[in-house]
């Protein structure tokens, strides 16, 4: 029923014009009928929980019955969430200054909140931070986001207005500056890595499913289910798959990127088109510490148990740039990535048996 429920919704809500032209990319690329893509596309959405995006970027139709049964898909994604995630903590993640609050010692970097400071407390920090980072507390998929050069304004007063007037919703933060290693393939953002993990009790639980008077004495347990590198493009400040940037899948064990870049065009590169520096075979440095940082972190409101993190590598270490409460499906299992056409849901599978290995 909630399978159903979610497709009902999803179908009320969805962009018709958006839909057709996806079964017209479709009909385009194969030859079939719009009517047996529209009704293949229906049948995923009720079987998989996949809308039509889903549909028309992992290439489903491409895919045998069994193949599509392995895909983590919009609807398996939001039940990951609701399984994990309890609604009533999400403002922790959701709101950037209650973010880094709360999980300031891997943030690193100086902040604050525009709406919350004085002008001279806002004259301080420009006087220390030359060139920083102004972002919408609710902001996602990188809009809105700007970087602030002081030299681009005849004086503090003039900036002061700029910014009363674009950030009265938002924070201001210190330039990440990124590891030598990481800004040779692109200079032009802060790359990230998207590392996503799903807090589970000892035998493979959600700690929503214990009773909330129990959870004190639950023994959690940390898991890091993927990792996948996400590149700036087009010499733009922002690295989002959304947003005109690029992603890699990295192995999560070793911090190596394991496969070529591929943007939502579903370009692929090889080498980074701005610098020519390689991306597939790059190793992260400092991997161990991600993989720490990471499970610590997704421990310190387990009941957003289900959650991505996007690291930063700055020379003094890795550090988070943001939490995010709805982790991205989208770019996990795109078709250039998964050439045995197999997606990720069973790393989703906690089975008392999986726990024990």
């Amino acid at each position: 029923m909630g399978k159903l429920l979610y497709v009902l919704k999803r179908i009320k809500s969805m962009d018709k014009k958006a839909m057709i032209n996806a079964i017209n990319v479709v009909h385009k690329k194969t030859g079939m009928s719009r009517l047996k893509i529209f009704n293949d596309m229906r049948q995923c959405a009720v079987k998989y929980g996949a809308g039509y995006m889903d549909y028309n970027l992992f290439e489903m139709y491409n895919l045998t019955p069994e193949q599509r049964d392995t895909y983590l898909t919009r609807g398996r994604n939001n039940e990951l969430v609701v399984k994990y995630c309890d609604k009533s903590k999400l403002h922790a993640f959701m709101n950037k200054d209650e973010f880094n609050n709360i999980f300031n010692e891997y943030i690193k970097r100086d902040w604050l909140k525009v709406n919350d400071v004085s002008k001279e407390q806002i004259e301080e920090f420009t006087k220390n931070h030359g060139i920083f980072m102004l972002k919408p507390i609710d902001g996602g998929c990188g809009k809105g986001i700007e970087k602030i050069n002081i030299a681009d304004y005849d004086n503090f007063d003039e900036l002061y207005k700029y910014l009363s007037e674009n950030g009265q919703n938002a924070i201001l933060e210190e330039l990440i500056v990124q590891d030598s290693s990481v800004a040779k393939i692109n200079p032009y953002s802060i790359n990230t890595v998207r590392v996503v993990t799903i807090v589970t009790t000892e035998d493979g639980k959600s700690l929503l499913e214990i009773p909330e008077n129990k959870r004190k004495d639950v023994k959690l347990k940390s898991h890091i289910i993927c990792a996948y590198f996400r590149i700036g493009n087009n010499k733009k400040c922002v690295d989002n798959f959304n947003s005109g940037g690029m992603v890699a899948p990295v192995d999560e064990t070793t911090g190596i990127v394991s496969q070529v870049a591929i943007d939502k065009n579903k370009v692929t590169y090889i080498n980074h088109p701005e610098t020519g520096s390689p991306i597939k075979g790059f190793k992260f440095p400092y991997w161990e510490q991600v993989l720490t940082m990471c499970k610590e972190a997704s421990l310190k409101i387990p009941e957003m148990g289900y959650a991505g993190w996007d690291i930063a590598f700055t020379p003094n270490g890795p550090v988070i740039v943001e939490g995010n409460e709805f982790p991205g499906h989208d770019i996990y299992q795109l078709p250039e990535h998964t050439p045995d056409k197999i997606g990720m849901m069973e790393k989703f599978n906690f089975s008392k048996e999986k726990i024990k290995v």
